[in-house]
């Protein structure tokens, strides 16, 4: 059907706004990834009664579906090629005593400023935070900066309500077709999943044991699963003393060959950044090497004490007062805008291997391979992350627009990462980046799982096609570039 079609037969069954301006199609083919993707046509719903008969007519039809939040991923999960939906109506917002009740379309900073008024935070921050929605961070199975002690979203997710193909409501956990499925699957799982602190590779089907946690299954399912209208989020007290120092270190191997040491002592964050990024921090720091930022939430007095003894690095500030350490935070938080201050008017960067993870006393091998890889291709790259989960943001900077190179590129580098024990992806999913790799990440036993999950809940594939389960590549085609 074309845009011309779905359009005016779309406005007559929802009262929600249904765009196939040519304007707006453009507008959503593009997100924060390296991707361009023109959709068809472009939804609004104001409520899951909106997205239920939205859903019933695609199926009818059989147009893809692809929800989006506030299109800040990095690989091309909220592309599609038939209806884009844009969550941001539904933003209901639920306090309770130690959870929040949220809509998929609620963005982090609103719910941030609501929570902080009663003296409580969600766990998952990523480094976009304010400008992120929930559902979107759902999809992605998102963490961020302080994951290293409080977890990723699906650490934090208590329950999942979502409209499934079919367009039946559904609640994970809860009594509905899907449990007994899930339980079948699961009981004749023979399954190997890396062993890091965080994967958004996959189905996260190694997370579940019982029925109860069948609501962890949607967390990082990047819309394939179903479309997320409200979920229930653990919150946490804020803290009322924080400490942070930031080290310096000659190079980033003799950064992370102290970061397995640093995180016996517990603390909430430990990031690093490289010299293409500290060289746009506007404060008083070397220029040259890394900085590890290292922080405390608990037991400060004791870890201020002890971390001079624990690294090698030399500590060249330390902050206690929260708003100043906020602002030094900020820093951290804008290492992807900086780093696109990195690259020339003829140099593309391409968000492709931006997101591995591997347990944290291999960081020295990866960083390794990544040096092996640039060495042979003529590379530059940068470097910052979530060093204390062993999840490295890496950035490669191209000088040729080649679509060859760029997926042998890709090939080595998460063949290289699986080989040491790591995850391709620890919070920012498949996308259209890396579909085409999960069945490198796991083995055929799992990933049959994976493809009959899919099957389970969307038999006629049109929940967000072609993501997570893809039997194409996907990773050089619809660049930007």
């Amino acid at each position: 059907m074309k845009p011309s079609d779905i359009g005016p037969q779309l406005s007559k069954i929802v009262k929600c706004t249904v765009s196939w301006d040519s304007h707006i199609r453009n507008f959503y083919s593009v997100d924060s990834s390296s991707y361009i993707l023109k959709p068809q046509v472009v939804a609004f719903p104001r409520n899951e009664s909106d997205v239920i008969k939205i859903i019933k007519f695609a199926r009818k039809h059989h147009i893809p579906v692809t929800p989006r939040g506030a299109g800040t991923g990095l690989v091309g999960s909220a592309l599609g090629r038939g209806i884009v939906l844009n969550m941001r109506h539904l933003d209901k917002i639920k306090l309770g005593t130690k959870h929040v009740k949220v809509g998929s379309g609620v963005f982090k900073g609103r719910l941030d400023k609501i929570l902080k008024k009663q003296g409580r935070f969600i766990g998952p921050d990523p480094s976009i935070g304010p400008f992120c929605t929930i559902g979107g961070m759902i999809g992605t199975n998102a963490s961020g900066i302080h994951s290293l002690k409080y977890g990723s979203v699906i650490d934090n997710l208590i329950q999942v309500r979502m409209i499934n193909s079919f367009g039946n409501i559904i609640e994970f956990p809860g009594k509905n077709k899907f449990t007994d499925v899930i339980k079948k699957i699961h009981s004749k799982r023979d399954i190997q999943f890396p062993k890091v602190s965080k994967n958004s590779c996959g189905y996260r089907i190694d997370t579940i044991s019982s029925e109860r946690d069948l609501h962890k299954l949607i967390a990082g399912s990047e819309g394939t699963l179903g479309i997320i209208t409200s979920a229930k989020l653990r919150t946490y007290e804020l803290p009322k003393n924080v400490f942070l120092c930031i080290i310096h270190y000659k190079t980033l191997p003799d950064a992370v060959r102290d970061v397995p040491e640093i995180i016996k002592s517990r603390p909430s964050a430990v990031e690093i950044v490289d010299s293409n990024i500290i060289k746009h921090i506007k404060i008083n720091v070397p220029k040259t090497g890394c900085l590890l930022f290292v922080e405390y939430d608990n037991t400060i007095q004791a870890n201020r004490k002890q971390i001079h003894k624990t690294i090698s690095g030399k500590i060249i500030k330390t902050e206690s007062d929260i708003e100043k350490i906020k602002k030094l935070w900020s820093f951290r938080n804008s290492a992807l805008a900086y780093s696109l201050r990195s690259i020339a008017k003829n140099e593309t960067m391409p968000t492709l291997i931006e997101d591995a993870v591997v347990p944290v006393r291999r960081l020295p091998l990866l960083l390794k391979m990544l040096d092996m890889i640039a060495k042979k291709y003529g590379l530059k790259t940068i470097v910052y992350g979530h060093a204390g989960n062993g999840n490295l943001h890496i950035r490669p900077i191209l000088k040729q627009k080649d679509l060859r190179l760029i997926k042998n590129i890709a090939h080595e580098f998460f063949s290289g990462v699986i080989g040491i024990g790591g995850s391709i992806t620890g919070e920012h999913g498949d996308g259209l980046a890396r579909s085409e790799f999960v069945k490198m990440q796991y083995d055929r036993k799992t990933y049959s799982i994976f493809k009959n999950i899919k099957k389970q809940f969307d038999p006629e594939n049109i929940l967000n096609p072609g993501k997570i389960i893809s039997n194409r590549s996907t990773v050089t085609r619809n660049l930007k570039i």
